[in-house]
């Protein structure tokens, strides 16, 4: 089995190197010199044997570009799986573009981040039946071993869709964690907050891979002290809550932890300083002056 590879980044890279590990022929490309396999997209395809099955591994921002540049220099039979966190509103588009040349598409969530080398990685797929089982060994070397860690989600789109929800759960998950973490600090009783933390990985009902790495995290740093509270959210958590938007699904936990992050990456929350300024109003509350900070 051959592979093209585009984006060799955190994950690319790893899943090229999983992919050799189990036998497969991976040729990778990437815009970085020192990461690449070939020098262009063009070479990467004309190294691979007909039917080609390329992998695209890239942020949201390039994958359009990709595709398209793809759509002109594969053929009839080949296949394209989009293995990024692409949105999934823009698969079906990509799946109508490149049937065109008569060109297959798959979608592909993939979870399992810079662990995945080592433990595999979970993926959803979405897309045709055959297309799928042209993709099997790929898919089989990527996976971690047993029978857990794929799933044809069903058709163009499921798979990112499925990816998406995903990470919506890990928002929540995450968050929960992490307020019961701060509500144990704050409170003077408990005296060694990370063996409490790592006393639940075994027999209780809310371990999880989570939970182990934040006992990870709290081993390397007790109180974070050398971490700033400042949480990023890389846009599947608000696809997740505008799904539900758009579908009336209540997702009030997702939409909770990704208002959470959303605070977390103000410097002053305005909400709350008009907050403070009603209290100071209604019951002359002492209020905090800006200095600036």
């Amino acid at each position: 089995m051959e592979l093209g590879l585009v984006g060799l980044g955190k994950m690319g890279n790893n899943m090229r190197e999983r992919l050799r590990r189990a036998g497969l022929t991976v040729v990778g490309y990437d815009r970085n010199p020192e990461l690449t396999d070939v020098a262009s997209l063009a070479e990467m395809v004309a190294a691979l044997a007909a039917p080609r099955v390329v992998w695209v591994m890239l942020p949201i921002q390039v994958v359009d570009q990709v595709i398209d540049e793809l759509a002109g220099l594969l053929g009839e039979g080949d296949l394209v799986i989009d293995g990024g966190n692409t949105k999934w509103t823009a698969d079906s588009r990509h799946a109508q573009s490149l049937a065109e040349k008569g060109i297959h598409f798959l979608d592909c969530g993939v979870s399992g981040g810079v662990w995945g080398l080592q433990n595999g990685y979970a993926l959803m797929v979405g897309g045709a039946e055959a297309d799928v089982a042209m993709a099997q060994p790929v898919f089989d070397a990527l996976k971690p071993a047993g029978d857990y860690g794929f799933v044809h989600a069903g058709e163009i789109g499921a798979g990112h869709f499925a990816k998406m929800v995903h990470n919506g759960i890990e928002y929540g998950l995450m968050q929960a964690y992490a307020e019961g973490w701060e509500l144990l600090e704050a409170a003077g009783q408990v005296t060694n907050v990370p063996a409490v933390f790592d006393s639940w990985r075994e027999g209780t009902v809310i371990r999880s891979w989570l939970l182990d790495l934040m006992v990870r995290a709290l081993d390397d740093d007790p109180h974070l002290d050398r971490i700033e509270g400042y949480a990023a959210d890389s846009g599947e958590g608000r696809w997740t809550v505008n799904a539900a938007v758009e579908l009336g699904v209540p997702v009030p936990t997702m939409a909770a932890a990704l208002f959470a992050r959303f605070t977390s990456q103000q410097d002053d929350s305005p909400s709350m300083k008009m907050v403070a300024a009603m209290r100071n109003q209604f019951g002359g509350h002492a209020v905090k002056a800006d200095h600036g900070h």
